[in-house]
C-alpha cells in the first residue's frame, strides 16, 4: 500500500535542491574558501554583491551565523541596537545577540513588522554616562513573525533617514528579501539601496541545501570575514554549497510569484472556513498565518489533527498556525490542505 502524501507547509526551509543544482555540486570547481581560493564560492559572492548593488559578500553557513557575523561587524560590545519586537534576531537566534556578541538589544512594537521612524527617533536617547551608546537599527524583510509582510523601499528609506541623522547604521536581515521584490515586482536593489549591509537566504525560497550571503562595503566583509573564522565558519571547500546557490540567482528568483499565488489562494480558502480567521492584509509573500483560538483546542492537538489528514504546519503564537508556501507545493496541494482544515475545524465545532 502506498503511503499517504504528506504536503509539508511548516517552512520553505523544508525544500530540497533542484536536479540542476545536485549536477552544479557534483561539477562544481574547488579551492580554499579560507585563503580565498574557491572560484565557485567567488563567483557566488561577486554575484550576490553585484545583484544587491553592493561592493563585496561572503557566504556564511546559516541565517543565524549571518546576523550574527553582521551584528558583530556593525557594533562594538556593549552598544545598543535598536531592532523590531518579533524580529527573529530578538526571537529565534538563542539570544547570540547578547551571548556572543555583547549587545544590548532594544526592541520597538511594530503593527506590520515595519518600525515606526518616530519610534526609532525616539529611542535613540542623547548621550549620557548611564547610557549605552547606540550603534545600529535592523529590520527584517520579508517580517517573519508578522506572517511574511513587506517593509517597503520607501518606509526602509524612512527609517535609514533617522539612523543617518543620528549616525547609526542600518542593517537588513533580509532572509526573504526576493520574496519581497517579487512581491512588489521591483528590482532588488530598490531595497538594499538605504541599508548599509544585509543578509539573505539560499536555504529558504530559493531551494537551496545550505548557506546565506552577507553582502555590503568591501570594509565591512573584510572584517566580517574574520568574524566568520572566530565564529569557526571559516569553509574549505565550500564551492559544493556555492554552486547551487549560484543556480538560485540565476533561476530560482522569478519562479517565488508560484508561492505568493498559492499563499493567496490558500488564504482565502481558509477565509471561509467557520472557526478560523485570517488577516488577508498580511498575505502578502509566501506565508499564511490564521487563528485558531474560536475552535477552543490546544495548539498542540490541532497540529497533530491535521498530520493525521497529512498536512504539517507549525504555531507561529498562541492560537495562530503558519503555513508556508515553497517550492514542490502546487495547486493540488493546495486543495487538498483546505479541505483537510475543513474537516479538522467542522469535527472540532461539532465536538
Amino acid at each position: 500500500m502506498p503511503s499517504k502524501e504528506i504536503i509539508d507547509l511548516r517552512s520553505d526551509t523544508v525544500t530540497l535542491p533542484t536536479e540542476e543544482m545536485l549536477e552544479a555540486i557534483r561539477h562544481a570547481e574547488l579551492g580554499d574558501d579560507v585563503f580565498g581560493e574557491d572560484p565557485t564560492v567567488n563567483r557566488l559572492e561577486e554575484m550576490a554583491a553585484e545583484k544587491m548593488g553592493k561592493e563585496a559578500a561572503l557566504l556564511v553557513t546559516s541565517g543565524t551565523q549571518a546576523n550574527l557575523v553582521s551584528l558583530m561587524s556593525n557594533t562594538k560590545r556593549g552598544e545598543l541596537v535598536i531592532l523590531e519586537a518579533e524580529s527573529h534576531i530578538y526571537w529565534y537566534e538563542v539570544g547570540g545577540i547578547s551571548m556572543i556578541a555583547g549587545l544590548l538589544p532594544w526592541p520597538l512594537k511594530s503593527s506590520m513588522g515595519a518600525l515606526d521612524p518616530k519610534d526609532v527617533e525616539a529611542a535613540i536617547r542623547p548621550k549620557n554616562i548611564h547610557f549605552p551608546e547606540p550603534a545600529l537599527v535592523c529590520i527584517e524583510n520579508t517580517h517573519n513573525r508578522h506572517g511574511g509582510t513587506i517593509i517597503t523601499p520607501e518606509q526602509i528609506r524612512a527609517i535609514s533617514e533617522v539612523a543617518v541623522a543620528h549616525g547609526l547604521k542600518l542593517y537588513m536581515d533580509g532572509a526573504r528579501i526576493f520574496n519581497a521584490a517579487v512581491a512588489l515586482n521591483v528590482d532588488v536593489k530598490e531595497f538594499t539601496r538605504h541599508v548599509d549591509n544585509l543578509m539573505f537566504c539560499l536555504s529558504k525560497s530559493l531551494s537551496c541545501p545550505i548557506g546565506s550571503l552577507v553582502v555590503g562595503t568591501q570594509e565591512f566583509i573584510e572584517k566580517a570575514r574574520k568574524i566568520r573564522k572566530v565564529l569557526g565558519g571559516g569553509m574549505r571547500q565550500a564551492g559544493i554549497i556555492a554552486a547551487p546557490g549560484i543556480v538560485a540567482l540565476e533561476k530560482m528568483i522569478d519562479r517565488l510569484k508560484e508561492d505568493h499565488e498559492n499563499a493567496k489562494r490558500l488564504a482565502e480558502g481558509i477565509a471561509k472556513i467557520d472557526g478560523v480567521t485570517v488577516d488577508m492584509s498580511r498575505v502578502q509573500t509566501n506565508m499564511v498565518c490564521f487563528d485558531i483560538s474560536c475552535l477552543r483546542i490546544e495548539d498542540d492537538l490541532f497540529l497533530s489533527k491535521l498530520e493525521k489528514e497529512g498536512i504539517l504546519a507549525l504555531t507561529n503564537s498562541k492560537n495562530v498556525v503558519r503555513m508556508v508556501t515553497h517550492r514542490g507545493i502546487e495547486k493540488n496541494h493546495i486543495e487538498k490542505t483546505i479541505a483537510a482544515l475543513e474537516k479538522v475545524s467542522s469535527e472540532l465545532r461539532v465536538g
